[in-house]
């Protein structure tokens, strides 16, 4: 006997149990059941679409939420969950609209009021989004994410005294682990007599470019500067100009007196002057570049460029920055070039899956850490790469660098100009369109074809 079909009503509350249980998995196949049955109900159309932009289906989650805003736009869920869709998509001034239009109906939403502000840095409207966050504040003095946003706006504004200082507010989030270490922070007092760690934060990236703020510790006359450095850093950073000692902070190692974290630095550097220090120098080691001669040896008549497509698979807004390895593929077709994947990491099982590592040559998976890379980059002509870490290595190490850079990129790219103080051999290449990597290729393509024309 045929087994009698679930009704939309069961359906319905299954699987709004299991999404809100935390099993969205199992929610998936049961909100395809009911939707397929009952395709008028808001509700859970922008469940759905919450459960997709989790996933990282932001097509689909765009789609599922159009379709419940036309059932019910002024229900306040939907319109938050809109809006989310939207500014993932890069449509930012509807966002905007929307979350203005969620503050009409529930004024005190501070939340709400946090992705205003960043909605206005996304569109580089810096100046007008630091006013409205600033009087959001006032408003809400306890919110700690409408301080965040003002913080980044701010620095994508260049001001950066203020941002830096506000910037200390990411600890109270609930992105980053408070530090719990026996000795007091530095409070920003003198140092006479004193040895001071420095500990890095957040990614490797970060680590780099701002390593060059060590020296300002110099003027509060301490006795040692310690800098913690994970392995993957630990080599490249051993000649860093302001630490006396580089290397792994253990209970068996050098003992220090006070602590601070790396990216407060600025703070200090910023509060007296305006300009931006020159990178801090990399260390190269004899061995790392004797192995990279070896790799780029063999093709020394060809322009060598090094390519990078994506950073930390883990790192929320991957995927936005980031876009497939086969997209270099075309570039390797060019006469005279010759590509490097200077990557290491997950992604780079996809690479060699399909046969991309026959046409892009796999310089990066054999790396023991980022000496390595810096040491496979001087070998390079040119390095194209997403913006992750190695875009901050290549702009450190001098070496002529093309950053592709999405619609919404990092506060220090900020959102127009192809150069930046941060580092003078970085070329910045821009989506015209947000999520439109068709025509940051073009643009790439043309620019390469070019420069090997222009070679001898």
């Amino acid at each position: 006997m045929a087994q009698r079909a679930e009704q939309p009503a069961d359906l319905r509350q299954r699987a709004l149990a299991l999404h809100r249980g935390g099993k969205p998995g199992e929610a998936k196949p049961l909100y395809t059941a009911y939707l397929s049955q009952r395709a008028d109900d808001a509700q859970m159309w922008s469940n759905f679409g919450a459960l997709m932009r989790a996933e990282g289906r932001l097509d689909q989650a765009l789609r599922a939420q159009e379709r419940a805003f036309a059932l019910a736009p002024t229900s306040l869920p939907v319109l938050i969950n809109f809006a989310n869709a939207l500014a993932d998509s890069g449509r930012s001034e509807e966002a905007l609209t929307h979350r203005r239009a969620v503050l009409e109906q529930s004024p005190d939403d501070a939340a709400t009021k946090a992705m205003v502000g960043k909605a206005l840095r996304s569109l580089g409207r810096y100046e007008e989004g630091i006013a409205t966050l600033a009087r959001f504040i006032r408003e809400h003095p306890e919110e700690t994410e409408l301080k965040l946003q003002l913080a980044l706006t701010q620095l994508a504004a260049g001001r950066y005294a203020e941002g830096f200082e506000n910037y200390a507010v990411r600890w109270q989030t609930e992105e980053l682990t408070p530090r719990r270490l026996p000795q007091p922070e530095w409070d920003g007092g003198g140092l006479r007599g004193k040895t001071i760690a420095v500990l890095p934060e957040q990614g490797f990236g970060d680590t780099i470019a701002f390593a060059r703020f060590l020296p300002v510790l110099r003027q509060y006359g301490p006795e040692r500067v310690l800098l913690h450095c994970a392995p993957p850093v630990l080599r490249l950073l051993q000649q860093v100009h302001g630490a006396d000692w580089v290397g792994q902070l253990t209970p068996e190692g050098p003992r220090f007196d006070l602590w601070t974290d790396m990216m407060d630095l600025p703070t200090h550097h910023f509060a007296s002057q305006d300009d931006i220090p020159a990178p801090a120098r990399m260390a190269v080691p004899e061995d790392a570049v004797r192995r990279a001669r070896s790799i780029a040896g063999p093709h020394g008549a060809a322009l060598k460029v090094g390519v990078v497509w994506t950073g930390s698979l883990t790192y929320r807004g991957n995927a936005h920055r980031s876009f497939g390895h086969e997209r270099f593929l075309p570039l390797a077709d060019l006469p005279g070039v010759k590509l490097f994947s200077l990557y290491k990491g997950p992604a780079a099982e996809a690479f060699r899956a399909d046969g991309s590592a026959a046409f892009i040559l796999d310089a990066g998976s054999s790396d023991r850490d980022f000496a390595d890379c810096a040491a496979l980059m001087r070998e390079m002509d040119l390095v194209v790469t997403s913006d992750t870490a190695t875009a901050h290595l290549a702009g450190s190490l001098g070496v002529p660098v093309w950053v592709l850079l999405h619609w919404d990129a990092f506060w220090l790219w900020r959102h127009e100009g192809e150069t930046t103080p941060w580092y003078p051999s970085m070329t910045l290449i821009r989506q015209p369109a947000p999520r439109d990597w068709d025509s940051v290729f073009a643009e790439v393509a043309r620019r390469l074809a070019a420069l090997t024309e222009s070679r001898p």
